[in-house]
């Protein structure tokens, strides 16, 4: 059997590859050319490299994940899940309480205010409202 690193470049692919043991076999080396004929159009449209280009991102990515990164990863993640948990417990007690309670007149709308916790709501969403105006107000630059 000839040395696999002394075929020159001239000698096909094929058969440098059916040198070494692994790729002798037939079912193999249809399977290889197989996959050849699926990524020759991503090859020649150098499209190939944008999945080399990714692959290369999730591996510095991989690289990066140090146990700081995955600390603030993993609080942001508990800030998200708490924050959609109290949401979602405030939403379905507000729910029930419009179910059961008769809906107020207008003063009696007028006497909720008084109340902190709603006062502190409405303050609530109030501030919330003014972000995303301010976020989505024209900017003097035309962006």
């Amino acid at each position: 059997m000839a040395n696999p690193t002394a075929a020159g470049a001239d000698t096909p692919l094929l058969e440098r590859l059916n040198q070494k043991s692994a790729f002798a076999d037939e079912a193999t080396e249809a399977g290889l050319v197989e996959l050849a004929n699926k990524l020759a159009p991503l090859i020649q449209g150098r499209r190939l490299h944008n999945v080399v280009d990714l692959l290369s991102l999730a591996s510095d990515g991989v690289d990066m994940a140090d146990d700081a990164m995955i600390q603030k990863l993993m609080m942001a993640y508990e800030d998200v899940i708490s924050n959609a948990w109290m949401l979602s417990n405030a939403a379905r007690y507000a729910a029930n309480q419009a179910a059961v309670k008769p809906v107020p007149s207008r003063i009696g709308l007028l006497r909720a205010v008084g109340d902190e916790d709603v006062r502190r709501g409405l303050h609530f969403a109030l501030q919330f409202l003014a972000v995303l105006g301010r976020q989505t107000a024209p900017r003097a630059d035309g962006a």
